[in-house]
């Protein structure tokens, strides 16, 4: 791994030496954002993960010859800040993106030959480009359509900047403009909850107002839908590791912070298992619970905020089969607890048969379920919405559980999620969780990780990189 010494030299020589050294806490795209736009100006950095991988909560792992993400991870077009980073760390053709944006929309509570929809968009300007997928939208009524339309347009006309949006929550709203159940279950919440973790009700409005503005209603390729056609470690791991070796980080796993402290000089110790590391900047881009034990005293007004932030759960279903059920990349399901459903297959090395993932958002009410229970739920759902799984045999049922996946997108959440920087001289705070404006996305993380590496430049007086600048005006 490359380290940056001199020859002669030991790594505990380098703080003395180089008066610009930084430590970024945590290995997530937020950690690993923050260490290569550090990198890249010429700061030395070490990274520390106490995980044995890098990645955060976009990760693989093995089960038997499967490689399996424990999650289902998906970004949009209008990602600017998540597409650098993978152009950064040279994986967007592993993750590319749809031509035009495409889902099909299944709902087996309409009789056959009517149960499929699709949301898809033309090449028109705004919002003209999802005008005739909405005309022609089988699961809600033409009034339903109508309305869903002028609701669009008092969205798009929402200022993002006021605060009083985020005091409020998004279901009242959609109800207050005219907006049925139905149209929140079959469109509202198919977008928000897989977007934002939370159906509308349980939302803030100005997180929501900000993914559908942004997504829906700011360009016309702006909600194009990518996804990773290879494992996620291989992206936010092998590849992201390769990518900061090359800019020189010194990237330590398995390896656990136990504090952060200043000196009489105002430089960081950074103490980890049998070593002290000193820098110039620390950044940590840790869970907010995490940053809030390692705070120093008065880097916060009211660091108790922090713990404040809620979370919410996401529960994945994964299910081979001995043949192919499903002939599309994805769909999503109405009228049926089956949110979202991916082929996995070729991503996972499966040779025989077929691999579905189902991402389940908001599942507080399913997350510490029993493995048998959900198998009794989902399997006949399946059957259900996959008319070819009902001869089929199941040959592995499993399902991962990320009980904090994300931060809980809460009205009033806003005014708890601090900036990157603190009133400590050097500290820096970046996670999905901080006050990037975004829900808790992997592009949230990214940018994070710009705002805080940004903070970090300036107050060491390092120009920062043309790319880093790019991707601010972005965000």
């Amino acid at each position: 791994m490359t380290d940056g010494t001199q020859p002669g030299e030991s790594l505990a020589d380098i703080p003395k030496r180089s008066g610009r050294d930084a430590v970024v806490i945590g290995g997530g795209l937020a950690g690993i954002t923050t260490a290569l736009a550090l990198a890249d100006a010429g700061v030395r950095v070490t990274l520390v993960e106490g995980r044995p991988r890098l990645g955060g909560l976009a990760f693989s792992f093995q089960r038997g010859e499967l490689t399996v993400d424990n999650g289902q991870h998906v970004y949009l077009r209008c990602c600017t800040a998540y597409r650098w980073f993978l152009d950064r760390i040279e994986g967007t053709a592993l993750a590319p993106l749809q031509d035009r944006l495409d889902v099909p929309v299944l709902d087996v509570a309409r009789p056959e030959g009517r149960r499929l929809g699709r949301l898809r968009r033309d090449a028109l300007p705004v919002p003209l480009h999802l005008g005739r997928s909405l005309a022609t939208y089988p699961h809600l009524s033409l009034a339903e359509r109508a309305k869903v339309g002028r609701a669009a347009l008092a969205l798009k006309g929402l200022d993002l900047a006021d605060p009083t949006l985020d005091t409020q929550d998004f279901g009242s709203w959609l109800t207050a403009h005219g907006q049925s159940a139905r149209a929140i279950e079959a469109l509202w919440d198919l977008v928000g909850v897989a977007t934002l973790n939370a159906v509308a009700g349980d939302a803030s409005l100005g997180l929501a107002a900000m993914v559908f503005k942004t997504g829906l209603l700011s360009d016309p390729g702006a909600a194009d839908i990518g996804w990773a056609r290879v494992p996620l470690g291989e992206l936010h791991d092998r590849l992201a590791r390769k990518a900061l070796d090359s800019a020189g980080v010194r990237t330590e796993v398995r390896t656990r912070v136990t504090s952060i402290s200043t000196d009489e000089n105002g430089r960081w110790s950074v103490q980890v298992p049998g070593e002290t590391l000193k820098a110039d900047a620390v950044v940590l881009a840790v869970a907010q619970s995490e940053a809030y034990d390692l705070l120093p005293e008065g880097a916060l007004d009211a660091p108790e905020q922090l713990l404040e932030i809620g979370t919410a759960p996401i529960l994945n279903v994964h299910v081979v089969y001995d043949r192919k059920v499903l002939s599309r990349p994805f769909f999503t399901a109405l009228g049926s607890p089956v949110q979202w459903v991916f082929d996995r297959t070729d991503a996972s090395g499966l040779r025989e048969g077929q691999y579905l993932a189902l991402s389940q958002s908001a599942a507080q009410d399913e997350i510490d379920e029993p493995v048998a229970a959900l198998r009794e739920r989902y399997l006949p759902e399946l059957e259900r919405l996959l008319p070819r799984a009902r001869g089929a045999e199941v040959k592995d049922f499993f399902v991962t559980r990320e009980r904090t996946a994300t931060f809980a997108p809460t009205p009033g959440v806003g005014r708890l999620r601090p900036g990157a920087r603190t009133k400590a001289s050097g500290l820096y705070l970046a996670g999905a969780w901080t006050a990037t404006g975004w829900p808790a996305t992997m592009e949230s993380a990214v940018r994070s990780g710009v705002s805080a590496a940004g903070a970090a430049l300036s107050a060491l007086g390092r120009p920062r990189p043309s790319h880093l600048f790019d991707v601010e005006e972005a965000a």
